[in-house]
């Protein structure tokens, strides 16, 4: 049963789908619904207390998600998604919402930019603990190192929806693509459409912008 963060703050919003099916943005919609912050891999990128923090969480193999994420109103990308199972067991009244799209579209996608990006970030202390994190929670833990091989990671992310949409019930499942916009997000989360464009954000070349930027190129 779930309980609250120290700040007072339960996860209401849980993101079940694989990173880049569109998280950037739902992120970002969640957050302009009112549902923010809204934790997402950046924020491990970005902040090394998080990256510690969850670093711990992963080593005990029992982390507390309370303490995980403490200030948190949702949760979208990895690493939260490889741990679905457990956060929809742990937050029995949070909503989840799986991001989809086709799974070509997908890989080449994650191929492109995720990736390629983890070899990419500095051989510095901070760089060879995010690249470790990342290794062992993502390319690791869910493809079992084997993401170069199309078909196998392809199949993986097949099995990983259809396991989402079998063990959630429908009353809390929405199974959303970014570009249908607010209403379905809105009608499913109860809140007012806002007036004004849905965000979409974080295709490959803004990817590929945003690593070379924390790289200082």
């Amino acid at each position: 049963m779930g309980g609250f963060s120290g700040e007072g703050i339960v996860l209401e919003v849980i993101g079940a789908g694989f990173g880049r099916t569109g998280t950037l943005s739902l992120k970002l919609a969640l957050e302009r619904l009112g549902f923010g912050p809204c934790h997402h891999m950046i924020e491990l990128i970005d902040n090394p207390e998080q990256l510690d923090r969850w670093s711990r969480a992963v080593e005990d193999g029992d982390a507390d998600w309370d303490e995980v994420y403490r200030g948190y109103r949702a949760t979208v990308d990895w690493p939260g998604v490889a741990y679905w199972r457990r956060l929809v067991d742990y937050y029995p009244a949070a909503k989840v919402i799986l991001t989809v799209r086709s799974p070509k579209g997908w890989y080449e996608s994650a191929r492109e930019s995720i990736y390629r990006a983890t070899s990419f970030w500095p051989n510095d202390p901070l760089g060879v603990h995010r690249r470790r994190f990342v290794q062992r929670v993502v390319w690791d833990g869910e493809f079992g190192g084997r993401f170069e091989d199309a078909a196998y990671a392809k199949a993986v992310f097949i099995e990983h929806n259809d396991a989402v949409r079998r063990e959630v019930p429908g009353e809390r499942l929405l199974e959303f693509r970014v570009r249908q916009g607010w209403g379905p997000l809105c009608g499913f989360l109860g809140v007012p459409v806002p007036d004004e464009p849905f965000p979409r954000t974080n295709d490959r070349q803004e990817f590929a912008e945003r690593v070379a930027q924390r790289q200082g190129r």
